[in-house]
């Protein structure tokens, strides 16, 4: 027998959420029109009243629900009261061109690769925003973590702040960025200490990462043109990479 007509399903919506009342604020402040609704609890109403009238005036949906209603549509109890549901940011490609820009305005460079917990990426562009830096490149590495629900959340608005993009090949792209850039990584073992590496002032500096357990890929520190280390007491082997960031960011904003 012939199957009967299936009722038919609207397409799932692709959607994000951002979370928590500094990411909304910088989200309204930089691209208000990403926003499709807002859901806020009685805390924020207040502080929500700016935005409702936003999407007042583009014809968007916006309500206040109770707290229990707020987390079921984030999915979890860490919404911080507000949540903005957004159309998704697509992370485009790195562009050698605008590095070579970036350079000559003296303007330094942050690189991942491999960096696969979320939370570690939105702590480094809370810091990267604190401390005024730019350009974030995040590479092609399987593991590699890009903005999400959770980024957005522990980066506290600071992916706003950030021009973030993606690089096929890193190898590829370090070389290129040297002609330009002291493309320098972060490694544990016997490498110059960081102090001695970051007070010598030629180029401006791309600055490498790579993940906790193993650190760059060999193929990576091969394209770097200097390896540094933060040296330590010894009583634990390393840093968390968002710790480790945070030192070397700081370092990068003086020079």
């Amino acid at each position: 027998m012939p199957r009967p007509p299936q009722p038919h399903k609207p397409p799932r919506e692709d959607t994000e959420k951002i979370a928590g009342l500094p990411a909304v604020a910088a989200l309204f402040a930089h691209d208000p029109a990403l926003v499709l609704r807002l859901f806020f609890d009685e805390r924020y109403k207040a502080q929500a009243a700016p935005f409702c009238k936003v999407l007042a005036a583009a014809r968007k949906p916006y309500r206040q629900v109770a707290t229990e209603e707020l987390t079921k549509i984030a999915g979890s109890p860490l919404h911080g009261g507000i949540i903005a549901v957004v159309r998704p940011r697509a992370v485009p490609l790195f562009d050698p061109q605008a590095a070579k820009g970036w350079a000559a305005a003296g303007q330094p460079l942050l690189i991942l690769d491999g960096v696969g917990n979320p939370h570690n990426l939105g702590a480094i562009a809370r810091t990267m925003a604190f401390f005024g830096l730019k350009h974030l490149v995040l590479s092609d590495h399987s593991g590699q973590a890009m903005p999400s629900e959770a980024a957005w959340r522990v980066a506290e608005g600071g992916l706003e702040w950030l021009d973030v993009s993606r690089a096929k090949d890193l190898p590829r792209v370090l070389k290129l960025l040297s002609a330009h850039y002291r493309v320098i990584g972060t490694a544990l073992g016997d490498h110059r200490p960081v102090d001695e590496v970051l007070s010598k002032k030629t180029k401006p500096i791309a600055l490498v990462l790579g993940n906790e357990e193993e650190g760059l890929p060999a193929a990576t520190q091969a394209a770097c043109g200097e390896l540094l280390t933060i040296p330590g007491a010894g009583r634990v082997q390393s840093l968390n990479v968002a710790a480790t960031a945070a030192i070397l960011i700081s370092r990068l904003a003086l020079i």
